[in-house]
């Protein structure tokens, strides 16, 4: 239950007291609780006034593309969220037991960027990328520079070494 008095972060949802500014984990501002309340009441309004249901004259895009099981996941994951989906298998495939068949992942192009999201947000979910640190992510080996910084761990080197010692990441 959200107390309006206290505060939230609007990432990781972690509660703090009155007075407190930042997040500790997030490092980004919290919001008080009554904004919180007004954000889960808009965004239970907009999940309510979807509706899972296709129709024939539906313009459909495809999302993703893949084995059935992944995208019976995925399908089930948006119907959770009331996005409706259709399977569609790939014609391509020879459609004997020999050939795994491909299918695409279909929803209504008004809801195609709120699936995106959700579909990104299980992916960072389940595969643990949410608790990575991204912050050298843009870095780049640049050989004529005296120091390095990995881009997968922030470790910094001498240009001298192809591989950065700590994680092992190949430059060269």
């Amino acid at each position: 239950m959200v107390e309006p008095d206290l505060k939230y972060c609007p990432q990781c949802n972690d509660e703090y007291r009155a007075e407190i500014e930042k997040c500790a984990a997030c490092r980004i501002d919290l919001i008080t609780g009554r904004q919180k309340i007004e954000i889960e009441e808009a965004l239970r309004k907009k999940l309510e006034s979807r509706t899972a249901e296709l129709n024939p004259d539906d313009d459909l895009v495809a999302l993703r593309r893949g084995p059935l099981p992944e995208m019976r996941h995925l399908a089930a994951l948006l119907h959770g969220e009331n996005i409706g989906t259709l399977l569609a298998g790939d014609e391509k495939t020879c459609g004997k037991s020999c050939c795994p068949t491909a299918y695409d992942l279909l929803v209504k192009r008004e809801d195609g960027m709120e699936a995106l999201h959700i579909i990104e947000d299980e992916h960072r979910r389940t595969t643990g990328l949410d608790g990575l640190d991204h912050s050298n992510a843009d870095s780049v080996f640049n050989p004529e520079a005296g120091e390095a910084c990995c881009p997968a761990c922030g470790h910094s080197f001498p240009t001298t070494e192809t591989a950065c010692p700590d994680c092992g990441l190949s430059f060269g």
